[in-house]
């Protein structure tokens, strides 16, 4: 698995929740990644970010990014790009999902790039969010 690029690991990803990797998907976040589960709701660190890919890959997700922008700054990169998702939820009913995430992330020594944060809701977070001045 080698992502040369941050674009090239977000696209690893989608392609690991696509096949139902979770293994794959999982080797593609930092040890201590954090993800936005949903507005108000973050998984920090393996165990629980490996809970929140699980309830992803139990939709059985097609999952679609695209028109990603890309800001670089040294060894850190913010990652901006639209996304959708189509998939069956729990009681068989199609789920609809769709967001413009806003990921972080960061150079590795071997020269990869891996997820610290992976926000799928992009700046929809704020919505009643608790704020810190």
């Amino acid at each position: 698995m080698t992502n040369r690029s941050p674009v090239e690991t977000v696209n690893q990803l989608i392609e690991a929740i696509n096949r139902g990797n979770l293994e794959e998907a999982l080797a593609l976040y930092e040890p201590q990644a954090s993800m936005v589960v949903e507005p108000g709701k973050n998984a920090n660190g393996p165990a629980a970010l490996r809970q929140a890919l699980q309830g992803f890959f139990n939709l059985r997700p097609a999952l679609e990014s695209k028109q990603h922008v890309v800001v670089e700054a040294g060894d850190l990169v913010l990652n901006c790009s639209e996304w959708t998702l189509s998939g069956t939820g729990p009681d068989g009913k199609p789920v609809q999902m769709s967001g413009l995430s806003a990921d972080v992330l960061r150079r590795q020594p071997d020269g990869r790039w891996l997820i610290a944060v992976d926000n799928p809701w992009g700046t929809a977070i704020l919505e009643n969010a608790e704020v810190h001045t």
